[in-house]
């Protein structure tokens, strides 16, 4: 890997904490908890990571939450995805969790939203690595799930940033969840939503329209649409792409078909993220080193990448301004410059 992707400075903006269980993990969970697998060994599960498409990752994600018990649990899978973040140079993260994957078989919302605050924590405190917790409801279930989620948050809405919508997209239009994103917002939460995965174009629209985010996560289908393209960069409307998640889910057929160029040169305020990496096989620097690899993307343009995930984030201005000097400096050492813009 090259030293520029290495020394890099990031920000991940997509990242779900439960998708960073490594098997390694897993098995170290279960083994504490007295839960037993449905697979012999670490290796056997990770060769089951070998996903047809959305739903046959979420089949053996969710499964894997079984180990998932205590605050301990949840601080140990928070602390060794953010530990290995740090390693990786990134700055700042912005993570989903999905209380309803753990409410749903008997484990307190406090639980879980306690380990990982303390991990987030812990990692502010150490490594000086700023973060947001966004609670993602998952859109398979009835709004009225969502919607008691949202009631469940209310003790720790100081420990939240915002509301997100993951999980199956197909035949769970963002329509469905107009309520429950209307009274997140008048709780004042900023708003992001899963869409244009596998879904349409149109869902990107809907989700913008009808339930007002400012960030869209994902948003690889806006490429089928050149009226959408324009409107998202003009107004500069972020999307949170996942190179090796749309690979791995077959998305694309190989990175080369990958519209993240295309995306960025059509100046749309597209970021680089890690999306579930133990599942998907690299966090940031591996995506960074497949768009270089697989689309010839230059230097220049992935330090535009870089500089759009501090834009798309939710830190201050003036973290942001600090950030990007940082990231512009290294550039420089590089002797890759954007531009002050």
């Amino acid at each position: 890997m090259s030293a520029f992707i290495e020394q890099l400075p990031k920000v991940e903006l997509h990242l779900h904490i439960e998708g960073s269980l490594e098997p390694e993990l897993v098995f170290a969970l279960a083994r504490r908890n007295g839960i037993t697998l449905d697979y012999p060994d670490e290796s056997a599960l990770r060769a089951a990571y070998d996903f047809d498409d959305l739903q046959s990752f979420l089949n053996i994600y969710y499964a894997g939450m079984s180990v998932l018990q205590t605050e301990q649990d949840f601080f140990d899978m928070a602390h060794a995805y953010l530990a290995r973040a740090h390693g990786e140079n990134v700055r700042h993260v912005e993570i989903f969790f999905d209380p309803q994957a753990h409410t749903d078989r008997g484990v307190p919302f406090s639980v879980v939203i306690t380990g990982l605050h303390r991990a987030l924590e812990q990692a502010r405190h150490d490594w000086g690595m700023s973060s947001r917790l966004i609670l993602s409801f998952l859109r398979h279930l009835p709004e009225a799930s969502a919607i008691d989620t949202l009631r469940q948050a209310e003790p720790f809405r100081h420990w939240l940033a915002g509301v997100g919508l993951d999980s199956a997209e197909q035949g769970n239009p963002p329509e469905k969840f107009v309520r429950a994103y209307a009274l997140a917002r008048e709780q004042g939460y900023r708003l992001v939503a899963h869409a244009g995965e596998e879904g349409p174009p149109q869902y990107i629209r809907d989700a913008l329209e009808l339930l007002r985010v400012e960030r869209i996560d994902h948003g690889v289908a806006a490429i089928e649409d050149p009226a959408l393209m324009d409107e998202l960069a003009a107004a500069r409307i972020p999307l949170t792409v996942c190179p090796l998640s749309n690979l791995k889910l077959k998305v694309v057929d190989s990175m080369a078909d990958h519209p993240m160029a295309k995306l960025l040169q059509a100046g749309l305020c597209v970021t680089v993220n890690s999306d579930d990496p133990a599942y998907f096989g690299g966090y940031m620097n591996a995506n960074f080193l497949a768009l270089q690899q697989g689309l010839g993307m230059t230097d220049r343009e992935l330090l535009q990448l870089a500089l759009n995930g501090v834009e798309a984030s939710w830190l201050s201005p003036e973290e942001k301004t600090l950030l990007m000097r940082d990231i512009r400096g290294h550039g420089e050492k590089f002797g890759v410059y954007t531009g002050t813009g």
